[in-house]
């Protein structure tokens, strides 16, 4: 157990278990709330969420997984092969070339890259490009908003551990890089966001292609059916398809798994029938031989059908991002057994057919379906598409989701469909533009040969991103071997990067769609996060001093009105400078004044013990403080005001008690806390987490309770600071704590700093248009921060002021 003492201007963190004198480490003590970070706490929910995972749930989440996961990958053989044969089979081997470079793509960045190491690369059991993002930002200060605080490396769940000394000096040497450079700061974050908007570019383009290629069926038994007729058949499945989201992951996920367990068992047993039927030589494509032939034959041809064979695994982008949704293990489990095996046998069987019959190159899934077959292989395909989609648009409701916490999106209003899984979310706003995108695209390009086209870009430059960055978390994070970082980056970039120079070579063709779409996202993430980080830096240099602060307070106008005023504010450090413009206004403040500042800290969840920190500003009889309410980056914030200012006002009464009650010779003397609350952990702490004894007491305690107590534990606190309290100051501690209870009580009211940002006249052109324009025009369009607080509206003041940045 690790308690904390202060010691020559720092805190040091010390390990109990070991003895009191054992070894510790410092943690540099800034303008914080330190005293409360060290607050007892537990394991966070995400961490112990996959490790005690039981095998029930394994294979329930297995069962599940299989509906939101491997809808896109398992629909991918509707249209693989007629995009990469779209000028027809030159040479009867090129189709075992091709069966060759499907094969071992497949198991090269799929199985083995993103199934078996990437998702080991998560962040406390989340996946993607943002959380390898987070996991970085945790290891070194690469964040462009200063808001860190020696505090947050206090919660459970950050978790740095050691490593052996040659890596560790390696890992410092990259730390020590990153946080100094600020280039390498922009260039980590540019590449985060283009990945990112890449994967919401992705969700745009997965749903018309799979649906239209579904869909496109029906001219085998329907030969009159036109190209619009399938077009606006497509149209109406994807509006049903955005319709059906609002009711969360977690049903759809069920409701679509036993479709898509039957889509791989058709197209399994069906390509199992084709391979005995027509060929089972295809089997030889195993032989990587087949693919040098192959390059050999058809020389640029063969390079640039390369972005072509991309099309084979897309939709793992999502199952690696989606891994929050589900587990490692679960993962593993039913892509091992369920959808590898099927895939497999599916493209060859189709092989096996087109070496029959090469001139069907253009529908060769649908012409290797037997005819008894048809229209059952023709409804599932259809459910199937839908199901394929479901990942990517899962995928990007978690995306921008994480954008809000890095600041680099507008708010806008993020729903939690699940109570029992973490992170299951659903987005409105994001959903409706999705379906308007996915709508058009389908209306204005009517085949899939140029969406597939388009599709390839997205996925080989995330897989490319997810390379470079899964590199920095091996050295930073991992502290593996440098030659097991040199094989992995050696290996996957030079042939990611061939493949990337194929799908550019056809950028004319189609990848300039999601181009274009990202360009436009990157835009508004680059803004929003610019203002954003502009506005923090301008209000954390003009914070107001202590003096400052405490003249305030002590003027002869100010007025006090009965009940407690929360001041939200995005400054964790010092009282932000629109507090003395609202003096000037209004010299009225309530009898509690409490400035909030809501913080995410590069972690997938804090436990609520871990929420609040807390610090008193002098004066203190003015009863003025600042708290920081901390969340992780899959934490719902959209909690009701009454509920949040329940939390906040308990957390409070806990502070007020322990900065009176406790010293820090009494901390130590605590072998570990005893919890009152039966809903809490009575297990012993463990690891680095700081423990403040809290839990000894209830928040609010009635003189007697408090003195029983202190004489019914003497045993175990030899150093109880009531022994030396008289009873007068126990009797304050109470009295000041049913103060704020009874405060409470009289109504609170919230005080919203709404600040306007411009640029100061002699800035350039560029940023006077980011700033002005792009900027005020997002701010104004989408929702308010009361909204995103679901602060009551006739409990609201708002506070304007203006700033030149």
């Amino acid at each position: 157990m690790a308690l904390t003492a202060e010691k020559d201007g720092q805190w040091e963190v010390v390990d109990i278990e070991s003895g009191l004198d054992g070894a510790s480490s410092v943690v540099d003590r800034q303008d914080s709330l330190f005293r409360e970070a060290v607050r007892g706490g537990h394991h966070s929910a995400g961490a112990a969420h996959h490790e005690q995972d039981s095998w029930w749930r394994t294979l329930r989440l297995a069962f599940q997984c299989v509906g939101i996961l491997y809808g896109d990958v398992g629909t991918s053989p509707l249209y693989v092969y007629s995009t990469t044969f779209d000028h027809g089979v030159g040479h009867p081997d090129d189709i075992l070339g091709v069966l060759s470079l499907i094969i071992y793509s497949f198991v090269l960045f799929t199985v083995i890259k993103i199934v078996f190491v990437a998702l080991h690369a998560n962040d406390d059991g989340d996946g993607g490009t943002f959380a390898l993002y987070s996991l970085i930002s945790r290891h070194a200060k690469v964040s462009l908003i200063p808001n860190h605080q020696a505090e947050d490396e206090l919660v459970s769940s950050y978790g740095k551990h050691g490593k052996p000394s040659a890596t560790l000096r390696r890992a410092n040497w990259l730390k020590h890089r990153l946080e100094t450079s600020k280039s390498a700061k922009i260039s980590l974050f540019l590449v985060t966001i283009l990945a990112i908007a890449m994967v919401i570019s992705d969700a745009v383009l997965t749903p018309p292609i799979s649906v239209l290629s579904a869909v496109s069926g029906l001219k085998e038994k329907v030969p009159d059916l036109t190209k619009d007729q399938i077009v606006w058949i497509t149209v109406a499945i994807l509006v049903v398809l955005f319709a059906i989201q609002r009711f969360g992951t977690d049903k759809v996920g069920y409701s679509f798994a036993p479709i898509v367990m039957l889509w791989l068992l058709l197209i399994g047993g069906v390509g199992l029938y084709n391979l005995i039927k027509y060929d089972v030589g295809v089997l030889r494509s195993f032989n990587p031989k087949y693919i040098i032939d192959y390059f050999r034959r058809n020389k640029k041809e063969g390079w640039v059908s390369l972005g072509d064979i991309l099309l084979v695994f897309t939709g793992t982008e999502a199952l690696f991002a989606n891994l929050g949704y589900f587990s490692i293990k679960s993962i593993q489990l039913s892509f091992s057994f369920g959808l590898l095996p099927s895939i497999f046998l599916t493209y060859i069987g189709q092989a096996a057919y087109l070496r029959k019959h090469p001139e069907h190159f253009a529908d060769t899934f649908y012409r290797s379906v037997p005819s008894s077959l048809f229209w059952p292989t023709f409804i599932l395909a259809i459910a199937a598409s839908i199901v394929g989609s479901q990942a990517m648009i899962s995928c990007a409701f978690a995306t921008v989701s994480h954008l809000q916490t890095l600041s680099c999106f507008p708010r806008v209003r993020i729903l939690h469909t699940s109570k029992r899984f973490h992170g299951q979310l659903y987005v409105p706003e994001v959903n409706l533009l999705l379906c308007v995108a996915a709508c058009l695209v389908t209306v204005s390009f009517k085949t899939t040969t140029i969406i597939g086209k388009a599709h390839e870009i997205c996925v080989i430059l995330v897989m490319i991103i997810t390379t470079l960055l899964m590199t920095i978390v091996m050295l930073l994070v991992w502290k593996i071997s440098i030659w097991w970082i040199a094989l992995f980056f050696f290996i996957f970039i030079p042939i990611e990067s061939i493949y990337l120079s194929s799908v550019l070579y056809k950028f004319t063709h189609g990848p300039y769609v999601p181009v274009a779409m990202s360009v436009v996202l990157m835009v508004v993430m680059i803004a929003w996060h610019y203002v954003h980080a502009k506005r923090y830096k301008y209000e954390l240099k003009h914070t107001l001093s202590p003096n400052k602060a405490k003249e305030l307070l002590e003027h002869h106008d100010l007025k006090r009105v009965p009940g407690v005023g929360l001041f939200y504010t995005e400054l964790v450090q010092g009282i932000p400078p629109i507090f003395p413009h609202l003096f000037e206004k209004i010299p009225t403040i309530h009898s509690v004044l409490i400035f909030v500042s809501i913080k995410h800290l590069h972690v997938p969840h804090v436990d609520a013990s871990e929420r609040f920190l807390f610090r008193q500003v002098e004066p203190k009889e003015y009863k003025v403080f600042r708290c920081v309410a901390r969340y992780g980056y899959r934490d719902s914030v959209d909690q009701e005001a009454e509920g949040f200012v329940l939390a906040l006002v308990e957390s409070l009464q806990y502070y007020i008690r322990d900065v009176n009650l406790y010293t820090v010779d009494e901390i130590q003397s605590i072998s570990y806390p005893i919890s009152r609350d039966h809903s809490l952990s009575r297990e012993k702490p463990s690891g680095r987490h700081a423990i403040y004894a809290e839990e000894m007491i209830t928040p609010i305690q009635s003189f007697s309770e408090l003195t029983t107590l202190s004489n019914g534990v003497s045993n175990r606190l030899p150093q109880f600071q009531a022994s030396k309290m008289n009873i007068a100051e126990l009797a304050k501690i109470e009295e000041e704590q049913r103060f704020i209870q009874r405060e409470t009580e009289k109504g609170v009211v919230y005080i919203l700093g709404e600040s306007e940002v411009v640029a100061r006249p002699q800035s350039s052109l560029l940023k006077k248009i980011v700033v002005n324009y792009i900027y005020s025009f997002l701010r104004k369009n989408f929702m308010q921060g009361e909204k995103m607080l679901s602060i009551p509206h006739g409990k609201l003041l708002k506070v304007g002021i203006s700033y030149e940045i």
